[in-house]
Order: C-alpha cells, then sequence, then structure tokens
C-alpha cells in the first residue's frame, strides 16, 4: 500500500507516537506521503508500528521524553535519515495520578510538566535549530479539553495542558512568520492512555456527548494533518477543540 504512495518530500518527527493518537497521526501523514520518526519508551512497540507504517516510511527514536539526551538523539536520528524535519507533533504524554489538585502530591505534578510541558518546549526547540528556523515548518502541540475547563479527576494533566495550551500562543509568536504553532484539544479518546475514563462505562460517558460517541484516534490523525498541511497556511496560534460537540452543553441554562 505505501508503494503507490506519492512523496511528499517532506518529513515529521512525531512524539509519544507508537499507538493511540500519536500513531494515528503517524498513519495520517504516511498516507498523504510523508516520512515520519516516531517516539516512545517501548522499543518493542516502537518496532512494531514501524513495521505497520512501513519501514520505507517510518523510523523509531526511543527513550522517554523529558529526557534531554533522547529530545536531541530523536532531532538528530529524524535529521540524519531523511535530511529535514517540517512538521513537529508534541503528543508525548503522561497522568500518572486520578486526584484532586488539592491532595496531590507536588513531585507527581513536577513529572507531569515535565513530560507534558517541559518537553514539548525541548522538542520545539531543538527542531527549531536544526531546520525549522531556516526552512520553515509546522508544529502541533496535543492539548486537552481538561486544560480548557475544571477537570478534578485529572487535575495536574489539565494544569499541565493548559500550559500547553499557553505554550502554544507563545511559540507561535516567537516563531513566526517561518512557523506556524497551533494544539489541537481533544475531548475523551478511546485510547489505552484514557481507559480509566471510560473503561466499563462507554455508553454512558458517550451520552454526554452531541455526537454520542467519543473520540477514535482517527479524529485527532485528521485534524493534525489539517494543521500541518497548505490547507492550514494562514492558521497559527490557535487550540483546535475536537470533542464531538461535549462543550455545547457547557452554558448556561
Amino acid at each position: 500500500m505505501t508503494a503507490q504512495i506519492q512523496d511528499s518530500g517532506k518529513a515529521a518527527l512525531i512524539t509519544g507516537a507508537s499507538r493511540g493518537i500519536g500513531y494515528a497521526i503517524a498513519e495520517a501523514m504516511v498516507a498523504r506521503g510523508d516520512r515520519v520518526c516516531i517516539t516512545g519508551r517501548n522499543e518493542g512497540a516502537l518496532k512494531e508500528a514501524v513495521e505497520r507504517l512501513g519501514p520505507d516510511r517510518a523510523i523509531y527514536a526511543a527513550g522517554k521524553a523529558h529526557d534531554q539526551a533522547h529530545q536531541a538523539a530523536a532531532v538528530e536520528r529524524t535529521m540524519e535519515a531523511f535530511g529535514r524535519i517540517d512538521h513537529l507533533v508534541n503528543n508525548a504524554g503522561t497522568n500518572p495520578v486520578y486526584s484532586p489538585i488539592a491532595d496531590l502530591d507536588l513531585d507527581v505534578i513536577r513529572k507531569v510538566f515535565e513530560t507534558n510541558v517541559v518537553s514539548a518546549l525541548g522538542f520545539a526547540q531543538r527542531t527549531w535549530k536544526a531546520w525549522q528556523q531556516e526552512n520553515g515548518g509546522t508544529i502541533v502541540n496535543i492539548a486537552s479539553l481538561a486544560g480548557m475547563s475544571s477537570s478534578p479527576f485529572i487535575a495536574a494533566y489539565g494544569v499541565s495542558k493548559a500550559a500547553m495550551i499557553n505554550l502554544t500562543v507563545q511559540l507561535a509568536q516567537e516563531f513566526a512568520p517561518q512557523v506556524r504553532v497551533n494544539a489541537i484539544a481533544p475531548a475523551v479518546v478511546k485510547t489505552k492512555f484514557a481507559t480509566a475514563l471510560y473503561e466499563g462505562r462507554e455508553e454512558e460517558a458517550a451520552a454526554a456527548y452531541p455526537l454520542k460517541r467519543l473520540g477514535a484516534p482517527e479524529d485527532i490523525g485528521g485534524a493534525a494533518a489539517f494543521l500541518t498541511s497548505d490547507q492550514a497556511a494562514w492558521v497559527t496560534g490557535q487550540t483546535l477543540v475536537v470533542d464531538g460537540g461535549i462543550l455545547l452543553g457547557a452554558g448556561i441554562g
């Protein structure tokens, strides 16, 4: 299948992409002809993902997103393999605890911010210096609807995603006009990462959505493909909400 795809001549670095949303984004980019480098902690899962994407279209770099040595290695690996990084997608994230913020161990929130926010900035800085500052490109940060409203059950995660939304705005201002920087804020998407939010009660959870279903990774993959395409050439500093309409019920009355 991949042999029939016309090469776009562009390349992407996608963090946290061995499965779930990150993998769906990689799949969407490969389908349009991009080459991709995917990252994640599990080398075995990354190898399997590369096989599915097509070894002629995809490579991987294993490591922890918050590890600066890994960030440098992933950018270097992408540049060595493809000679460019047109698109950076910061998808790697963590949510190790489900707790109100009043009860939260501060060491836990430090870990959440290191992975969800600081690593995204690290990858953005390195990609900017390696390619995008001179050649242009796009960055997409995967935020969350939890960063736009109160989320008591996932408070630490929500606060970190609010920071990521603001990071998007800061980068969009500083990296313009060479690089467009946008974010995507999904509601609950059916991934292993989010199972605690719907497992055993999916029908009940989906009932609150006007579209009557939870999100699928492909929903976010399509949104990321749009934001990194020429069709979004005049879009920067924005957060695209992809939520099945759940925010429609947030009004008064």
